[in-house]
């Protein structure tokens, strides 16, 4: 049994929660916390996870086990551990993992930095696995880092939309009943059941799961079946839900110039009236920018760096300084766009490509730092009317970039 390494540099909320999901995660947190106030000298439940990760895919018909797929260059099961993770009254997370990817897994943990995570070598059936997991935290070894729980959820590697109000009602429902379970299929266009007749539903077949266990053990809870990633097509919706979920949010950086502000104050306007359902804001760029350090804290995962001198690269450049020392492409692709104005009556755009093709190079630099730049040079009339449809058009440019990230146009030079 191997733990994970602690990691020092990790957020302390890993990865992005849209507004809803994030209040249905301290909802949920308050309701565990009033749970335990009501039984007056009583301790908060001991809950653990254990993520049976042993399989090989086979229906998914690809090499890789499907738990180690890339969605955006990550691992898949890095996912569903960042959502168990979230959960702070989840204390230890045992993942099951064959021999043979065992330190495939071990440099996930590290890569990741992910906590409370254990590994268990696998069964060779999928109970064996869960049966490994249990008895590891079962055990009262000297030295292990493992306390033993009283409610154990068993969560599949390869579903990573787990919610905590989820794991709330199910933690609760073993509680009372001694097992439970939830079903919900993998759906991005449709709304999911109930929560409460999942719950419901699953029950009888958790109690039956939960008897095959030892009962010396004396575990409470089976949670599973929460959108599950089985086939390509699956892979392919996780990865347009976390795309999604990133993209909800767009920074418009410029320099304290008047003359650059009103640009970028005109470029920001356009890009709400386009994508009203994203958040768009500003700011100023310098070093002693609290605003903007704070968006980057605060994970925003998108960034439109207004270059006014259209072979200028200084602005974009600082902003790249401080979202590489930021850390904040961790765990998340960040998604950086160098734009640039031309009057393209005044000056032909050959004169100045050959300056603008240097985003080559600070693009393959910065990639290696999960930063994904990209340019733009966007038309900049006299006439009004045009110079609006030309932002416009700069505007529709920008919000493809940022919900298709395609890692094919890193370094590319774009024309709007």
């Amino acid at each position: 049994m191997e733990p994970g390494p602690p990691g020092s540099s990790r957020p302390t909320e890993p990865g992005p929660c849209l507004s809803a999901q994030r209040g249905a995660d301290q909802a949920a947190s308050a309701s565990l916390q009033r749970a335990a106030r009501a039984q007056p000298g009583r301790q908060p439940l001991a809950v653990a996870a254990v993520l049976p990760a042993g399989g090989c895919g086979e229906r998914m018909g690809v090499p890789t086990p499907k738990q180690f797929c890339p969605i955006l260059g990550r691992p898949l099961i890095s996912y569903t551990l960042q959502a168990l993770e979230r959960v702070c009254w989840i204390k230890d997370i045992v993942v099951a993992v064959t021999g043979e990817n065992m330190e495939v897994m071990k440099s996930i943990i590290q890569k990741y930095q992910h906590k409370r995570v254990s590994l268990v070598e696998a069964g060779v059936t999928r109970h064996r696995s869960i049966f490994s997991g249990l008895k590891a935290l079962a055990e009262d070894q000297l030295n292990c880092k493992l306390s033993k729980p009283e409610i154990v959820i068993i969560h599949d590697a390869v579903r990573p939309f787990v919610e905590e109000d989820i794991l709330l009602k199910v933690v609760t429902a073993a509680k009372e009943h001694g097992a439970a379970g939830a079903i919900r299929p993998l759906v991005s266009t449709v709304i999911s059941p109930s929560t409460d007749g999942c719950l419901d539903h699953s029950l009888e077949r958790a109690r039956h799961r939960a008897s095959e266990m030892p009962q010396a053990f004396l575990f409470d809870v089976i949670y599973e079946a929460y959108q599950q990633v089985t086939y390509k097509r699956d892979l392919y919706a996780a990865e347009s839900i976390i795309k999604e979920r990133i993209s909800q949010e767009i920074c418009v950086v410029t320099d304290t110039e008047e003359d650059n502000k009103h640009v970028s104050h005109l470029l920001e306007e356009v890009l709400k009236s386009e994508l009203n359902h994203v958040k768009v804001t500003s700011e100023a760029l310098c070093h002693a920018s609290r605003d903007l350090q704070q968006i980057i804290l605060d994970q925003c995962y998108n960034f439109v760096c207004v270059n006014v001198m259209t072979s200028d690269f200084q602005e974009t450049q600082k902003l790249l300084s401080m979202l590489e020392e930021s850390n904040l492409s961790f765990l998340y692709p960040v998604v950086v766009i160098s734009v640039h104005f031309l009057d393209f009556k005044l000056v032909p755009p050959s004169q100045k490509m050959e300056n603008l093709m240097l985003i080559r190079e600070f693009a393959k630099e910065v990639k290696k730092r999960n930063i994904w730049l990209c340019g733009l040079l966007i038309s900049y009339p006299q006439d009004e009317q045009k110079r609006q449809e030309s932002l416009r058009q700069g505007a529709i440019v920008i919000a493809s970039l940022i919900k298709e990230r395609n890692s094919g146009l890193i370094g590319q030079l774009l024309i709007a």
